[in-house]
């Protein structure tokens, strides 16, 4: 406890800003106790109600109470960004270690397809994906996934290709090690916790992309809770209930800056190369 407690104090702006993710998590998780409305239940007789004392955040255009849509658009948008960094992590790191570490033809390979990726605009190729696949959040998890793969591979190579002829990892091959111990123990090792802070950097940044293309219809579909398909609905609304546009919004501007500054507070602790 003691050493938990000299953490906190000598890491105050991580310890912040990571009880703030821990709030934003736990909304998500306790979303049904703390909505005050059923999501999905459309009463017409309310619609475009203004913030009131029955709906905190007003209604929709079907009366549809919109804080508890709010509220289980933490659940929807924080469980897709998060799943989205997950794989992206884990196809780009892989791809960047077999590349970075066995060079040659798989390196060439890998690389090449990387540059043909990295030669489109990542939002523009994303929607286009997207709209092949067809509309829904899963297909545009996967859209989003086929474009931003490329960075973490090529960070991974690059931080492979640093320790990759150190002599600890000389000594590793001479000593017998085998391929598999060597990447889990000494590469994986190097590299993760780089990739972890660029991983939770990227909380973020995945969220916003998935609003975006959940804005241009190709995420989310009604009636399904999600805070980029909830401002393209409050999008025709503007001037007559701005509430329908500003809620979505604001949450999804706490959220963005929570996970953005607590990806800044984890380099300062975990990133060797940051001093």
């Amino acid at each position: 406890m003691q050493k938990i407690l000299t953490f906190c104090k000598n890491h105050k702006q991580f310890t912040v800003f990571c009880i703030l993710a821990l709030i934003v998590i736990g909304t998500a998780v306790f979303a049904p106790f703390i909505a005050t409305h059923n999501p999905y239940e459309a009463v017409i007789a309310n619609a475009e109600q203004p913030p009131d004392a029955n709906h905190w955040f007003g209604t929709d255009k079907l009366g549809r109470d919109l804080f508890s849509r709010v509220i289980y658009g933490t659940r929807t948008s924080l469980t897709s960004a998060l799943l989205l960094v997950v794989i992206t992590l884990s196809v780009g790191s892989a791809l960047g270690i077999f590349a970075g570490y066995f060079g040659g033809i798989t390196d060439s390979v890998i690389m090449r397809i990387s540059d043909m990726m990295i030669s489109f605009p990542g939002l523009v190729l994303a929607i286009a994906i997207a709209g092949i696949l067809g509309p829904s959040l899963l297909n545009a998890i996967v859209a989003i996934v086929a474009v931003s793969w490329t960075k973490y591979a090529r960070l991974t190579r690059s931080l492979v290709l640093r320790i990759k002829h150190k002599d600890y990892m000389s000594a590793a091959v001479l000593t017998g090690s085998k391929t598999g111990y060597i990447l889990g123990n000494y590469i994986c090792r190097m590299t993760m916790p780089i990739l972890i802070v660029t991983a939770a950097t990227d909380i973020g940044t995945m969220m916003l992309e998935i609003a975006a293309l959940s804005f241009l219809g190709f995420g989310a579909q009604p009636p399904t809770p999600e805070w980029g398909m909830m401002l393209n609905e409050g999008r025709s609304y503007l001037q007559t209930a701005p509430w329908m546009m500003f809620f979505p919004g604001l949450a999804v501007f706490i959220v963005v800056a929570v996970f953005n500054l607590l990806g800044d507070s984890l380099r300062d602790i975990l990133d060797p190369l940051s001093d």
